[in-house]
């Protein structure tokens, strides 16, 4: 079967495998230029934590070397960038390049030169070489992926052995009584945000119904076993809203 003729999710939409990395495109360059602002209004600020634990846990040291897919904005960049230094090199990566300008501006701003480069990459196709990164990470990246597996063995080949990859997404909530919640807000607020903030509400209505869609925790830790990650585990992050997977290339 053919990417013209195999359908996949996106959202709650079903849609031509080969139409929808196209629809990402568009919904990530709508909504680009107050991406940050809504990652705070959305999270209450609380995004800026699941990221520093999952920086926390890079076991990254000066003179090393990082893949940031998805990057976007850069948050995840420039964590990877202060613990690397000057002497290491990380790359950010996302398949959008209007996320990408806005990393770039906000990591020159900050003062990150030199040892950062931005490309243009497809996650289920990246170019580097094979043995190629010490760590790899993905933060809100995965669902927003046409071949979710072909993306995990993609990131697995360019890792080096003993390189770890850290994948940082929204799941399902297992604290009782929470996902109601979740889900009122997630479909009744989160268009309203986006309407008001970004003026775009359908972006952020797709973006709500991507998380439903997502592998829950132990799908996708089963996905990176698959893929062959070893030592393969997660975190449940604030109730199981986000999850945080890892594993290793040996």
């Amino acid at each position: 079967m053919t990417d013209s003729d195999r359908t996949v999710d996106f959202g709650f939409e079903r849609v031509a495998a080969a139409d929808k990395a196209e629809r990402v495109r568009s919904v990530f360059a709508s909504v680009a230029p107050k991406y940050d602002v809504m990652n705070d209004l959305m999270s209450f600020g609380v995004h800026r934590l699941w990221k520093q634990f999952t920086l926390s846990l890079t076991g990254l040291k000066p003179g090393g070397s990082a893949l940031d897919v998805a990057g976007g904005t850069g948050d995840l960049t420039a964590g990877l960038l202060r613990q690397v230094g000057k002497s290491g090199r990380v790359v950010c990566s996302d398949i959008n390049p209007a996320m990408l300008d806005v990393g770039r501006d906000r990591l020159l701003d900050k003062g990150f030169v030199g040892n950062v480069e931005f490309m243009v990459a497809d996650a289920e196709k990246l170019t580097f070489e094979e043995n190629t990164f010490d760590c790899v990470t993905i933060g809100f990246g995965l669902r927003n992926v046409t071949d979710k597996a072909a993306a995990l063995k993609s990131m697995h080949r360019v890792l080096k052995p003993g390189g770890q990859l850290l994948v940082l997404e929204f799941s399902t909530p297992v604290l009782p009584g929470l996902k109601p919640v979740y889900d009122a807000y997630s479909f009744r607020v989160l268009p309203l945000l986006g309407r008001f903030v970004a003026k775009d509400a359908d972006s952020y209505r797709y973006l709500a119904e991507s998380i439903r869609m997502h592998p829950d925790q132990e799908t996708l830790l089963e996905m990176l076993r698959a893929a062959g990650f070893a030592h393969a585990r997660y975190h449940n992050l604030t109730g199981g809203i986000v999850a945080l997977h890892r594993g290793y290339k040996i």
